[in-house]
């Protein structure tokens, strides 16, 4: 067996393997220019005769012979620089080492670094298995990180007694990456010029003047809608760059999606606000504009709202925005930027779990019950006023949903009628207290008060429906349950109206965020199904009058203006398919009525309803499991073929 030989002493070696100096001085070699334009464009060798000014190759063509020396000599004055600066690194680096052995620090080659060296050609090896290819991001460790602060005695006098357990295992093992950001304030650092050079505006994706344009429109009337600015309280472009590129990319891709024939716009948009919202997952520091870009990206970006809702979030409790509140109540004013996105996501939080039907993260905490407290502050303004009334509205539907609960299967008992009385008279109160306290805006109008009616009738339809959960059309409806079944309709059928002829609630159906278009679909679809399953139920329902609202909600939602990508054009794309479908079942039920015995008719109907493939509208109740059900029905190619 051969010796292995050993490694003679050398300079210091990085990472990678190779002395740092040599490294460098690699980087710095340049080969001379020598082969002209033309021989280079072919790919040919340049031979150039002694005392000739042209090469041979172009003499015999007949064509000018040009040498690039410009290049040359652009690359020869950069050694000069490069040289200096690496010299800067190398002390930096000497600094840093000598830096991290007084502080008994891990050496500087166990800290990540991005710089990925090719490794050289191999020559006639045989062929291999391909290793798997792993994809660096800038923001993504490279390596599990257990470095420790720097100071290593404990500090037991000055801890809590009772603490989270994670802070307890930080203060024995002192690993940085167990603290996150216990410590950390609350506040907004703007991002350094460096960022603000690197974001998609700078890299040229889209122009500056595409960028004002759609931050105009997302500032006036968006973020108008969204309770007056909560999301977004920056005064210009310029502001949100330096703040988060996160919020940037998430207001452009929001404006984006409101603009006709934008497509292009707005792929480029949504690619750079998910590319950084990935990149952002795994990211330790955030700032509160962070959390906003997410809550944005919520309430519009239909594909990504459950899954950035819950991000949002956990980075939140994170931060420890839950605790603003209570540390506000102690006399710390500095906590009220924070307590205010704390509330601003337990709107959106509730106002999801209550579109996919699923159990909300945030529960009513001290801040929820203290929001008078808020209120009172100075800071507070009209748009803190429509924030909290929100509030107070999904506290009381949070209520009920602990009560009846979210199982689709389960009836609600005739006991249960007495509390959603309850529900009902606070909705009633809720609407009482906060109406009157809704100003006119500049920018949209009287939507702050008509929105407090709308998203009035939003809760009493959908508290009130649940009294017809698991309930079949045959069903014998007792006198409450039929209470509660009509006071449904008649809220949903209010809904509707409201959209169709209160102007400042028409013009906003396309600017509004997710949650209205979901509780729009929801009280039509629910309309339908009334109509066509329960018409001969002593329910208080007019076929005719539930076709004609849903042909006008069709009209005003293919008429906006706004990307072909808009969830308002799907919806009445798929009511317009329902519709038409209903038609024409309801006609040949009529032809089969006239032609045929009363046995036969109902065969055939049965028969009829399964070759169209429609089951939606079954008699089953449970067909319709929770509000975003509509989205993925309305979806184009959700639609079963005739």
């Amino acid at each position: 067996m051969p010796a292995v030989k050993r490694p003679h002493p050398g300079p210091e070696r990085t990472d990678c393997g190779t002395p740092a100096r040599s490294r460098f001085d690699s980087l710095l070699k340049v080969s001379k220019v020598r082969a002209c334009s033309e021989c280079k464009r072919h790919k040919l060798k340049c031979e150039t005769k002694a005392g000739e000014g042209s090469c041979t190759r172009c003499v015999r063509k007949g064509l000018k012979c040009i040498v690039n020396s410009e290049l040359h000599r652009l690359i020869e004055n950069d050694n000069e620089w490069k040289s200096y600066y690496v010299s800067q690194l190398e002390q930096v680096q000497t600094a840093v080492s000598d830096l991290l052995q007084r502080n008994e620090m891990p050496t500087l080659q166990t800290y990540p670094s991005t710089y990925r060296r090719m490794p050289p050609p191999i020559m006639e090896e045989p062929a291999t298995p391909a290793a798997p290819v792993t994809i660096e991001h800038a923001n993504t460790p490279s390596a599990m990180a257990m470095t420790r602060e720097n100071s290593q005695e404990p500090t037991l006098e000055e801890s809590d007694l009772v603490a989270a357990p994670m802070r307890s295992l930080y203060e024995v093992t002192k690993l940085r990456n167990l603290r996150s950001n216990l410590n950390s304030s609350i506040g907004n650092g703007a991002s350094p010029p460096s960022v603000l050079e690197q974001d998609f505006i700078s890299r040229g994706c889209i122009s500056i003047e595409e960028a004002e344009s759609l931050f105009t429109v997302y500032n006036s009337t968006m973020n108008q809608f969204l309770w007056g600015g909560t999301a977004m309280m920056h005064p210009d472009l310029d502001s949100v760059r330096r703040a988060s590129s996160l919020l940037t990319a998430a207001v452009l891709a929001v404006a984006a999606l409101h603009i006709p024939n934008s497509s292009d716009l707005l792929n480029t948009c949504y690619k750079e606000f998910a590319s950084l919202v990935s990149q952002s997952t795994l990211n330790r520091y955030h700032t509160l504009d962070d959390i906003r870009a997410l809550t944005i990206g919520a309430f519009w970006l239909s594909d990504l709202s459950w899954k950035l809702s819950g991000q949002a979030v956990s980075i939140a409790t994170e931060m420890g925005l839950h605790q603003c509140m209570r540390k506000m109540l102690k006399g710390d004013r500095t906590q009220f930027e924070g307590a205010q996105v704390w509330y601003l996501l337990f709107v959106l939080d509730h106002q999801f779990s209550t579109a996919y039907g699923r159990p909300p993260i945030i529960r009513e905490d001290l801040a929820i019950r203290n929001f008078k407290t808020f209120l009172a502050c100075p800071e507070s303004c009209q748009r803190d006023i429509r924030l909290i009334a929100q509030v107070t509205l999904f506290a009381i539907l949070s209520k009920a949903y602990d009560l009846f609960g979210s199982d689709t299967d389960q009836e609600i008992s005739e006991e249960s009628f007495a509390q959603m009385r309850e529900f009902n008279v606070q909705i009633d109160q809720w609407r009482l207290h906060w109406q009157p306290q809704h100003l006119v805006s500049q920018y949209v109008g009287t939507y702050p008060s008509k929105g407090v009616s709308l998203h009035y009738h939003f809760a009493k339809f959908q508290i009130n429906s649940l009294s017809l959960r698991s309930i079949t059309p045959n069903a014998k409806l007792s006198t409450d349950r039929k209470e509660a079944a009509d006071m449904a309709i008649s809220s949903a059928i209010a809904t509707l109206h409201m959209v169709l002829e209160e102007p400042d609630i028409r013009n906003s159906i396309v600017g509004v965020n997710l949650y209205t278009h979901a509780m729009v679909a929801f009280s039509t679809v629910f309309l339908l199904k009334i109509a066509w399953n329960w018409k001969a139920t002593s329910l208080n329902v007019d076929q005719a009058q539930v076709y004609d609202l849903v042909e006008r909600i069709i009209t005003l939602m293919s008429g906006v203006r706004a990307s072909d990508k808009h969830i308002t054009f799907h919806i009445a794309n798929g009511l317009r398919r329902i519709l038409t479908h209903l038609r024409l079942r309801e006609g040949k039920r009529i032809e089969m009525q006239v032609g045929r015995e009363e046995e036969k008719v109902v065969v055939a109907d049965e028969e009829d309803t399964c070759s169209l493939g429609f089951g939606f509208f079954d008699e089953s109740w449970n067909d319709f499991a929770n509000l975003m059900d509509v989205f993925d029905f309305l979806q184009p190619g959700h639609w079963p073929t005739d």
